[in-house]
């Protein structure tokens, strides 16, 4: 804080030496005061070799380096014990209606229409946790022993998980190699390791991550991106820790340990120039979030999931391959549908999440919204996002009217009985089961955040007004033309999806696609440059 509190505007180029995500940025922009406060912040510390440090030989199992690891790091472990991360469960501030809770997540009482629900499902499910042994509901989160340092911390990308085996490592992983050779987190360990495998598989339920971004070029994510002059950020070069505690969120989980935006780095007004484009795009920014432009498409590495059915589980049948060549059923799962390079689904969004939380009543005149943004054009807080729109139909009480968590693990797919499924799995979640089920639709929204592509290929102003820009006279509709002011090329420049189709991407539906957005759908009575913009409709606030 002595340095950056009250610095004056000094100008920098970016490059490999500005390693803080606080102040990288486009080149030759100005710093703000939100500098990192400490010499760590932009000077990782670099974490000393530890073959020496690491006191173990032979075959050991993974409690004992635990131990090993906690010798030294006893308040690093007391510290990981307080975490999201941890518990699955945490301080839930954006979820509306429960903003004081600390103990929604995944551990017991949200529910997905992916896998569904934990409770029941344990070894299989907590495959993924960073911890050992979570095999029931008995499982003790103050056991410090039980926590797997190398998941996080392996830089030999040797270590894996053995689903389905409540977190313990595969047996032919060699323990005291990777204990040896740890390191920081890397897009290998957050992203193979958990983040872009949930659901079962690759990018199956992120539509913005997944394996495409250990070596992505800059079309398919310009920060992550180690090729072609990309930035190669690691996760926590974004999502800054304290005491194990990540920044960020997730639409799709109530847990929050810090926020993090696009703005952190890039400021309320990102384009940094002095000309009339740059002042449309920055007002823009006061009611667009930066990822609607910057994010045209998701999935651009394998296809995510966007719609899974449950109730034709069960059957014996040939599974048919969709285009991308993938299963379009499972016997255990029921059927499903994969997209690749897809357009978003916009929506208001405010920030924070009306999300459906075991024992709530079923939409029973619709489809049942399982974590849905909160917004609308009259809100002055809300922007406009983009969004994966997962779809699903899953398995309901008829009577009681809320969804049914089923044991699907030593359960449904063992016995393929629905009825005992669910009897068993509501004793886990301590619901009342009435003996009588249904198939009902679901809906979650999926927050798009990654895979963010250069400026040149952000959506151009004519996709997006296309009644009123894709056509003479373009910009002059409102601007007097100038001299060596080219209307047309500054309306149409942006992302070319023939481009993009050349380098294998799904986008053949969107070549030549005008009106990106529907502002109807919006709240809008049209495009905003002909019908107006919400000005009149919002009370005295920020945005105007």
């Amino acid at each position: 804080m002595a340095c950056h509190k009250e610095s004056p505007q000094v100008r920098h180029t970016s490059g490999p030496i500005a390693y803080s995500a606080m102040v990288r940025g486009p080149k030759v922009r100005p710093l703000d005061t939100r500098a990192p406060s400490d010499c760590l912040a932009c000077h990782p510390a670099k974490v000393p070799d530890h073959k020496e440090l690491v006191k173990l030989e032979g075959n050991v199992d993974a409690l004992t380096v635990t131990r090993n690891c906690l010798s030294c790091h006893e308040n690093e472990g007391k510290a990981i014990l307080h975490t999201a991360h941890w518990n699955w469960q945490g301080p839930s501030p954006y979820t509306v209606g429960h903003e004081k809770r600390i103990d929604l997540g995944k551990r017991s009482n949200t529910i997905n229409n992916f896998c569904i629900n934990l409770n029941g499902n344990w070894e299989r499910c907590t495959s993924c946790h960073i911890g050992y042994g979570w095999e029931d509901e008995n499982f003790d989160f103050t056991d410090m022993t039980k926590i797997d340092c190398l998941v996080c911390h392996d830089t030999t990308k040797t270590y894996k998980k053995a689903p389905p085996g409540a977190g313990f490592p595969k047996k032919d992983v060699d323990l005291v190699k990777v204990a040896k050779n740890v390191g920081r987190p890397s897009r290998d360990t957050c992203g193979m390791n958990c983040h872009f495998r949930g659901g079962g598989g690759a990018s199956v339920k992120h539509g913005d991550m997944g394996p495409v971004l250990l070596n992505a070029d800059k079309f398919i994510d310009v920060h992550m991106a180690s090729t072609e002059s990309g930035m190669d950020f690691q996760c926590q070069d974004c999502h800054k820790t304290r005491n194990h505690m990540v920044s960020g969120r997730s639409i799709s989980v109530p847990p929050v340990e810090g926020d993090l935006s696009c703005e952190y780095c890039h400021t309320e007004a990102p384009h940094p120039g002095s000309s009339l484009t740059d002042y449309h795009l920055n007002k823009h920014c006061d009611h667009i979030a930066c990822q609607t432009c910057h994010i045209p498409i998701y999935a651009k590495g394998k296809p995510t999931k966007v719609h899974w059915d449950w109730s034709c589980a069960g059957q014996d049948i040939k599974a048919k391959k969709d285009k991308y060549g993938l299963a379009t059923y499972n016997k255990k799962k029921g059927s499903f549908q994969f997209k690749q390079s897809a357009k978003p689904s916009y929506l208001w969004y405010n920030g924070t999440v009306k999300r459906y939380i075991l024992g709530d009543r079923i939409n029973e005149n619709g489809v049942t919204e399982l974590s849905m943004p909160m917004g609308n054009i009259d809100d002055p807080a809300s922007k406009i996002y983009p969004f994966k729109v997962h779809r699903g139909k899953q398995i309901s009480d008829a009577v009681h009217k809320y969804l049914i968590t089923p044991q699907l693990w030593k359960g449904y797919w063992k016995h393929w009985d629905w009825d005992k499924a669910s009897r068993d799995g509501m004793k886990y979640a301590g619901l009342e089961y009435s003996g009588e089920y249904e198939f009902v639709e679901t809906v979650m929204y999926w927050g798009l955040t990654h895979t963010v592509m250069p400026k040149e290929s952000a959506l151009s102003c004519a996709k997006c007004h296309a009644s009123s820009l894709a056509k003479a006279p373009y910009c002059g509709r409102c601007h007097q033309e100038r001299e060596g002011v080219d209307f047309k090329a500054l309306a149409t420049k942006g992302v070319d999806f023939k481009t993009l189709e050349n380098k294998g991407m799904d986008v053949s539906e969107l070549i030549g696609k005008s009106d990106y957005i529907d502002y109807k759908a919006l709240g809008y009575r049209g495009d905003p440059i002909e019908f107006g913009v919400r000005f009149q409709r919002l009370k005295l606030g920020k945005a105007d």
